[in-house]
């Protein structure tokens, strides 16, 4: 059975979608939706169908982006068929569902249901720092949604506790601004805890959305439900399933 985590602050249909009631097995086990992963695409695929059924629609109904990081949004006013490289969607069209694919960078859903604009957005380090939050929202607007209006949740991504960074990793983040430095404390030796949900919480309260959450998910603390691209890596497992996030009017 699918686990779909949803939160009262979005007034549409959405879901934060956990690692149950997944096809796929081996490392992969559960909801793998990654098809840049080098599980079964025959797995990925039941996998994407259920997504797609839990939200009410078939397949080609999910929209998505070949994600790289950025801070690049799509508007969608119909399907599309091809993946743009960018990190976020935004739409005013009922019945398209955007999707974005994490495991442990930030998946932030909007909505503005006055407006009738929701967006979805692939927030690691990188994104966020660049901007890509405040780009979503900007493209919100132009759609007609208004920020004090607009809602935004973080979903399940990597906590402090668990997110080890270099000092130069700190400095870059310092460098640009100064009231960064909150969201950092002392780790062992020369290292840090970035505080990611913290720092995205931040700069979407700071572009002027009217309310912003995380869920307190964290996903590499809990294995049996959320993929971990950095726990992979301190296992030293070969890859790593990706999880899903979705939003539709």
């Amino acid at each position: 059975m699918l686990e779909i985590i949803t939160s009262e602050s979005l007034p549409v249909r959405h879901g934060f979608f956990t690692r149950k009631g997944g096809a796929s097995s081996g490392i992969f086990t559960g909801l793998n939706c990654g098809t840049g992963s080098s599980d079964l695409a025959e797995a990925v695929a039941i996998n994407r169908t259920r997504v797609a059924t839990a939200m009410g629609v078939t397949d080609v109904g999910l929209m998505s982006v070949n994600q790289v990081h950025s801070a690049d949004v799509v508007t969608l006013t119909g399907p599309q068929t091809d993946r743009p490289k960018a990190d976020a969607m935004v739409t005013a069209t009922p019945g398209l569902v955007l999707t974005v694919l994490t495991a442990d960078c930030q998946p932030v859903l909007f909505a503005d249901r006055d407006a009738g604009v929701i967006g979805a957005a692939h927030a690691g380090w990188r994104g966020a720092k660049d901007g890509v939050l405040e780009a979503t929202i900007d493209a919100m607007e132009a759609l007609g949604a208004r920020r004090k209006t607009i809602s935004a949740v973080i979903g399940p991504t990597i906590s402090q506790a668990l997110y080890e960074v270099g000092p130069e990793f700190y400095e870059s983040f310092a460098d640009d601004n100064s009231g960064t430095r909150r969201f950092f404390i002392p780790g062992k030796a020369d290292r840090f805890l970035f505080d990611l949900p913290g720092y995205g919480l931040w700069r979407l309260l700071a572009a002027g959305v009217g309310q912003a959450e995380w869920t307190h998910h964290c996903t590499y603390r809990d294995p049996e439900r959320f993929y971990s691209y950095r726990r992979t890596t301190h296992a030293g497992e070969a890859d790593y399933g990706r999880l899903i996030s979705a939003i539709r009017l």
